[in-house]
């Protein structure tokens, strides 16, 4: 056999080895380059994750976020969306986080609520108590849990304030006196008797008891103001016209004042007074709480003669309040919400102006 042929086979063979071994590692270097640039996108994302988180906790040592689980009584009037709609927005605003239950004015509805909050770990609880009495028991499982209770708008009557850490509302004592105010200075003249029919807020509730309170201590200072009817209305207006109805039918001619103790029971009773023949605000003196826009529409249009404001617009103020006291301040146990009192001569001119 000729050598050159052999020689030739050889190194074709030899050329062929060859170009499989350059070929594998420039598969393996191409593979390996892939992972190596995977790695680098890896590595690149870990670090802007922690950037990030650098960069939240930065903001977080500034105003840290919370979770703030929020029951409401309900939203039984005007007064309550707005009031709703102003810590909800307030804390979202801040940067914290919401959980938001409608106790839909059923103590054991907030109750099952404000054990949820804590069965969830939330940071701190805001709630307005639907009634004053019965929250010891779920207020110490959430002082247990370690997590801060704040009252809005309502009170509770506990023996050991411990359980809640401030009250941010209105002093429904001083509304209940503006109101008996305003009526004995307006009906000065008036030699007597003044029968007075009460549309109360609902049972046990905080602004129900104070108002009552409140109004009582003025007018009976003065032999001639008498209440000869009082019942609750549920601070609902259908329920507050269903009330002055049944009043009216059994003392209609003998009704001088009505005192709401808010103004959709207040507006429900005027639709019953107009219905029975009578003029609100002329026959009837009206008086409401609350100042919503409805009750400035009523007194625009003549029907209603005075409101006594309950600012329900604090939802920024409570969530500083909140704030302060996870910075370790010191609150007090009670903080007043700033309000005023509008008569029907300055309903039309203030009407745009209202938020709520």
């Amino acid at each position: 056999m000729d050598i050159r042929i052999v020689n030739k086979k050889g190194l074709l063979i030899l050329l062929v080895i060859a170009m499989m071994f350059f070929l594998a590692a420039c598969g393996s270097s191409s593979e390996t380059g892939g992972e190596d640039t995977e790695s680098e996108e890896n590595n690149t994302e870990e670090n802007t994750d922690t950037d990030s988180e650098s960069e939240e906790g930065e903001q977080g040592s500034e105003s840290e976020q919370l979770v703030i689980g929020f029951s409401q009584v309900g939203a039984e009037s005007e007064w309550r969306t707005a009031n709703t709609k102003s810590i909800q927005n307030a804390i979202t605003d801040a940067g914290h986080e919401l959980k938001f239950s409608d106790a839909q004015q059923k103590q054991e509805n907030q109750i099952k609520a404000i054990r949820s909050f804590i069965t969830q770990k939330v940071d701190a609880i805001v709630f307005s108590p639907v009634v004053e009495t019965g929250f010891e028991t779920v207020l110490q499982e959430a002082k247990d849990a370690d997590i801060p209770v704040f009252l809005a708008d309502r009170s509770v009557d506990v023996e050991d304030d411990s359980l809640w850490v401030t009250f941010l509302g209105s002093d429904f004592v001083e509304e209940g006196r503006k109101a008996g105010n305003w009526l004995v200075e307006e009906l000065a003249e008036e030699e007597g008797p003044v029968n007075i029919v009460e549309l109360q807020g609902t049972v046990g509730s905080a602004p129900a008891i104070d108002r009552k309170e409140g109004f009582e201590e003025i007018i009976n200072q003065e032999d001639k103001f008498e209440i000869i009817k009082s019942q609750t209305g549920d601070f609902t207006r259908a329920k507050g016209k269903e009330v002055m109805e049944a009043f009216l039918k059994s003392d209609g001619e003998n009704i001088d004042v009505l005192y709401a103790h808010n103004d959709d029971m207040a507006i429900g009773a005027i639709q019953a007074i107009e219905e029975f023949g009578l003029i609100p605000a002329e026959d009837i003196t009206i008086i409401g709480v609350d100042a919503v826009k409805g009750a400035f529409e009523a007194m625009a249009d003549g029907k209603m003669n005075v409101t006594i404001e309950c600012n329900p617009l604090f939802g920024p103020q409570l969530v500083d309040l909140i704030e302060q006291h996870f910075e370790g301040e010191s609150l007090d146990k009670r903080i007043a919400v700033e309000e005023s009192m509008y008569t029907m001569d300055q309903a039309e001119e203030l009407l745009p102006t209202r938020e709520y």
